[in-house]
């Protein structure tokens, strides 16, 4: 699993040790984790405070490290620019959350106008149900007199 790590030297062994900071749940998805410390054998010479990638086999065991400059970047180009998030990138999408909240919304009012519908066809049919028994009940009753 692929994890955003910051390395740190322990102060009181002097080794060094990353800091896992996020974890990747899917290729467009991270989540933010509580502070885990794992031990760390430097393969690349990277500083006290450095930014890497870390990929974590089983028992979080360290696979592969990289620094995560160029990640970084990447994401300040794609998500964070200028060209990226302007006033008018940020009305269409402003306009987009709205158009899937009216569509939702009629959706959700077409569903309960249905529930409804079905409710009504429900307790109709408990009162026909209901109907035919009592004609039932009354039709046993003249076939017991005729029987008589």
């Amino acid at each position: 699993m692929l994890y955003l790590a910051q390395v740190k030297q322990n102060k009181t062994s002097g080794e060094m040790e990353l800091q896992l900071l996020a974890r990747q749940q899917s290729q467009y998805l991270w989540d933010v984790i509580d502070s885990e410390v794992i031990s760390y054998e430097p393969s690349l010479p990277l500083g006290d405070g450095a930014l890497v990638l870390v990929e974590l086999g089983d028992n979080q065991q360290v696979v592969k490290v990289e620094a995560a400059q160029n990640w970084v970047i990447h994401l300040v180009e794609t998500y964070l620019s200028n060209e990226v998030m302007n006033p008018e990138w940020v009305e269409q999408e402003q306009e987009k959350v709205e158009q899937w909240r009216q569509e939702i919304t009629a959706k959700s009012l077409d569903l309960t106008r249905r529930q409804l519908e079905l409710e009504t066809q429900k307790e109709h049919i408990q009162e026909l149900e209901a109907k035919l028994k009592e004609e039932k009940e009354a039709l046993e009753i003249l076939r017991q007199k005729l029987e008589e």
